[in-house]
């Protein structure tokens, strides 16, 4: 019997992806610096302030007061008639260092491997149903909320009361063989400017979506004359942003993830690094499901991998390919082959995606997962210390090196897990 699957996206301007963007913007500030970072901040953003708070352990010095501003300024508050405005926001920081006792467990030792920042499950998954190996209701929600950014930065003339605020959600229409058949549903909820004739504006605005938005991102053949579109649904939407509601850090893993198709463990990604399994470990998994599926194991897959705090050995990885395999063997089967090919120890993860490095802004809007791999030249200030007699110096080198953003998305290991399977 055909089912309905709805997912949801919001726009960078959302106030619970500004406190994302923040956080993420102070742990490449730090990784820029000092690449052993240990972050984890935490952001709450209101009505004309921003509050950090969490554990860092760095050589870095940052002025994280312009990190915060300038993290603002680029999602485009930057007027007082938002009430949030980056020039002028207080900003109160209470960050401190991380406890000992998780450090010792962490920390690789000569004696020790680096274990786990903590202990939980984190999942990864992939399908066939667009081509970045993503549930098509999240990966058209991601797609119209970019392009409605796209638009406000680049295009503003084609919509020019758009604020930065806005949600998407996408239902689609699935067969009896779990084939995805038509968009069933589509609504847009856009923060826009103040009107004197609102049910005109409201109506523009419906339109503008429908016509300027929804064709540059989702497939004609897949909307017909009964998809319903609910644009703006409860009528004027001018106070928005963090006046509007709060945000806060890690209220949004389910965009951030797979819009509720497989499953999550429950540890959000923004504001830590990679030592913090909750987000290496969750983009680890992403990376072997999407190969695994991009290799032609199954046409689905879900993967699963827990850890103890402190152990740098997993306590299990489990496969679920919901009866799509096509190889003769069982998940089970197909788990243990892959442990095989992928090393899921903390360290060997952080290695192999080069997760020292500071790419974790561009993640914090827009999915974690299901974007495209590039490589990019960014401007790092390493900082080492040194023994200069019984002086201890601080040495700094610029660099700009070419670093590689989304590497849990390359499809690297095709042949590999080809090979392994026999296909």
């Amino acid at each position: 019997m055909p089912y309905l699957f709805t997912s949801e996206s919001v726009s960078e301007g959302h106030p619970d992806k500004v406190a994302d963007q923040i956080s993420d913007a102070v742990v490449d500030a730090m990784l820029a610096q000092d690449p052993n970072s240990r972050v984890a901040c935490e952001t709450l953003v209101t009505t004309g302030l921003v509050v950090l708070a969490g554990e860092v352990t760095t050589k870095a010095k940052v002025e994280v007061s312009e990190i915060v501003r300038d993290t603002i300024r680029k999602i485009g508050y930057n007027s007082d008639k938002y009430c949030f405005d980056a020039n002028s926001c207080g900003i109160v920081v209470a960050l401190h260092s991380q406890s000992p006792d998780i450090a010792m467990g962490v920390d690789e030792t000569q004696n020790r491997e680096q274990g786990a920042g903590d202990q939980g499950m984190m999942f990864g998954y992939a399908n066939k149903e667009t081509p970045e190996y993503m549930p098509m209701a999240l990966a058209f929600s991601h797609r119209i909320m970019k392009e409605m950014a796209k638009i406000r930065k680049t295009e503003s003339h084609l919509m020019p009361y758009l604020r930065p605020d806005s949600k998407s959600q996408v239902t689609i229409e699935y067969d009896d063989n779990h084939q995805p058949k038509r968009v069933h549903t589509i609504v847009v909820s856009t923060q826009h400017d103040d009107f004197d004739e609102d049910q005109k504006m409201l109506a523009k605005i419906a339109h503008d979506v429908r016509n300027i938005v929804i064709p540059r991102v989702i497939p004609a053949e897949l909307i017909d004359k009964d998809t319903i579109f609910h644009i703006n649904p409860t009528g004027k939407f001018v106070i928005g942003g963090p006046h509007g509601d709060s945000g806060l850090t890690g209220r949004k893993i389910i965009v951030d993830t797979y819009g509720g198709k497989g499953a999550h463990g429950g540890g959000a990604f923004s504001g830590k690094d990679a030592s913090k399994v909750d987000r290496s470990a969750a983009y680890a998994t992403r990376h072997i499901a999407k190969n695994l599926v991009a290799a032609g194991i199954a046409d689905e897959a879900l993967v699963q991998v827990a850890y103890a705090i402190g152990v740098a050995k997993p306590v299990s990885l489990n496969v679920n390919t919901y009866g799509t395999a096509k190889v003769k063997l069982t998940d089970a089967q197909i788990a243990e082959k892959l442990s095989d090919i992928f090393d899921m120890r903390p360290k060997a993860i952080i290695e192999r995606l080069g997760l020292k490095n500071p790419i974790f802004s561009p993640t914090a809007a827009y999915g974690h997962v299901g974007r495209e791999h590039y490589t990019e030249s960014v401007t790092t200030n390493l900082v080492s210390v040194r023994q200069n007699g019984s002086t201890i110096e601080e040495v700094r080198t610029q660099a700009n090196p070419s670093v590689e953003f989304f590497t849990w998305e390359k499809l690297e290991y095709v042949e590999a897990i080809k090979k392994a399977f026999g296909i």
